[in-house]
């Protein structure tokens, strides 16, 4: 048997990997950011609610737009159109200059005055937030057409285990990024690190349009390998199965909605997928409100972080199998291995109150909750191709992702609101002031989201009901 599914998972570890980096690259740089444009937490929490919230209705229709052109050229004009966003950030500064009247970007930090600083601040967010929008446009695609390649290319018994390997692409982007974006900014300026991050997606693209084809077009593929992936295709008549119409393998929205299936996904996203963006684009301020830490200092601390999670990405979609191969349907046993890395989490619970021993007690602590999450997420992606036909995996996870997103706006401008009312109030919670009280209280919701996620998710689908056509 041929083993060319592992060059698509590969493909799509890299695709992934290249997406983190051009969405982390702004939390990177903050620090900067925040003193040339004059930012509050309040400014930046804008920022990222607005590529949150673009990125969540984005995926609504990138799903159905991957579903109805197909993988290849789905995925191909995902990474286009969120590889030009990230590059065009680099020119936020000229933009911002330009409307302002100054001459350049030291004319712009030494700005003074109540009206100049407010004008910079207003017209530089407006112009990263077009950027962000252009770049969640794209990237919105990613995982949709991500998780239709795994479901084309894998059983369901390896769909979960595919998914960690290529979401495993996300730490990794997460670690290459504070290893190489800071020192970028500090060699050639913070332009220079937006426009070679975007330029990596257009490397992608071109190997993609070559090696990727469906595996019944595949000339590097035998029927062995063929047979093996679809080897679900049989008819299982002993599992309860619900109900669907003719039409079922072209469903619309409305038919997805009809579904607890797609509302018990969709739940669970909306409740989680914020938790890993919180970590992502606020632990780099986290760091430097709490331990004074800015450029090159979290280099290390993040990318030992991210370092971390792979490990959860990778073992957390292998963890199912366990389960699985002592005879649980693929559901059950996803669900019983995500209660258990549901737990993982409440270590967070530890971050600030053990923080004062060192700023390496709250990164290992978050890590441990990221790769919880990276565990989490391999699985609840998996859940979708375990439920329903391949022609509508894109659009379920569009629809996942959309309330993933829609969750996420939520926690990025609550954090950003929060943080700037404790440091302005100089808030107390829990013997802590200012915005580390702030993220005493962010770090709960992070660390019980998962446990919530699990009992609504379980409630709303107890047992295995795949949709007729799976």
């Amino acid at each position: 048997m041929t083993r060319y599914r592992w060059v698509i998972c590969a493909m799509l570890f890299f695709a992934t990997t290249v997406n983190y980096l051009d969405r982390q690259v702004l939390s990177l740089l903050q620090p900067i950011l925040e003193e040339e444009f004059h930012w509050t937490d309040n400014d930046y929490g804008t920022i990222t609610a607005a590529f949150s919230l673009f990125y969540a209705l984005s995926m609504l229709f990138a799903g159905r737009f991957v579903d109805r052109i197909g993988t290849k050229r789905g995925y191909a004009w995902s990474i286009a159109i969120w590889s030009v966003g990230a590059a065009t950030h680099a020119f936020c500064g000229i933009a911002t200059e330009h409307w302002v009247g100054l001459s350049d970007a030291s004319a712009l930090r030494a700005a003074q005055g109540a009206d100049i600083v407010a004008q910079i601040s207003m017209i530089s967010v407006t112009a990263f937030i077009f950027c962000r929008c252009i770049l969640a446009l794209g990237e919105a695609g990613n995982f949709p057409a991500a998780i239709k390649a795994t479901a084309e290319y894998f059983p369901k018994k390896d769909r979960a285990f595919a998914t960690g390997i290529f979401n495993s692409g996300a730490n990794v982007g997460a670690i290459v990024a504070p290893l190489t974006v800071p020192l970028m900014a500090v060699w050639w300026g913070w332009e220079t690190a937006f426009l070679v991050v975007g330029a990596l997606g257009f490397l992608w693209l071109g190997f993609w349009v070559f090696l990727y084809h469906k595996p019944e077009e595949n000339p590097k593929m035998n029927d062995a390998e063929r047979a093996y992936i679809h080897q679900d295709d049989a008819p299982q008549r002993d599992t309860t199965r619900t109900t669907a119409s003719a039409t079922t393998l072209k469903m619309s929205f409305w038919q997805c909605m009809h579904y607890r299936q797609t509302w018990a996904f969709a739940t669970g996203k909306f409740l989680t997928d914020g938790v890993w963006w919180f970590f992502l684009f606020w632990t780099p301020a986290y760091l430097k409100a709490q331990y004074q830490m800015v450029g090159t200092q979290i280099a290390w601390p993040i990318a030992i972080l991210y370092t971390i999670t792979v490990f959860g990405s990778v073992f957390g979609g292998k963890f199912p199998t366990y389960f699985i191969n002592r005879g649980m349907n693929p559901y059950a046993g996803r669900m019983r291995a995500m209660l258990i890395i549901a737990f993982f989490p409440l270590v967070v619970l530890l971050a600030q109150p053990l923080g004062y021993i060192s700023y390496w007690i709250p990164i290992l602590l978050i890590a441990v909750g990221a790769s919880a999450h990276q565990a989490w997420s391999a699985n609840i992606f998996s859940t979708v191709g375990d439920m329903f036909p391949r022609s509508a995996i894109a659009t379920i996870t569009g629809i996942g992702g959309m309330a993933g997103g829609l969750g996420s706006v939520f926690i990025q401008k609550g954090a950003g609101m929060l943080f700037t009312y404790c440091d302005q109030h100089t808030l107390s919670f829990l013997g802590f002031q200012g915005k580390p009280a702030g993220y005493a209280i962010a770090f709960i919701f992070c660390a019980i989201a998962y446990l919530l996620a699990w009992c609504i998710m379980k409630s709303l689908v107890p047992k295995y009901q795949p949709i007729e056509g799976a």
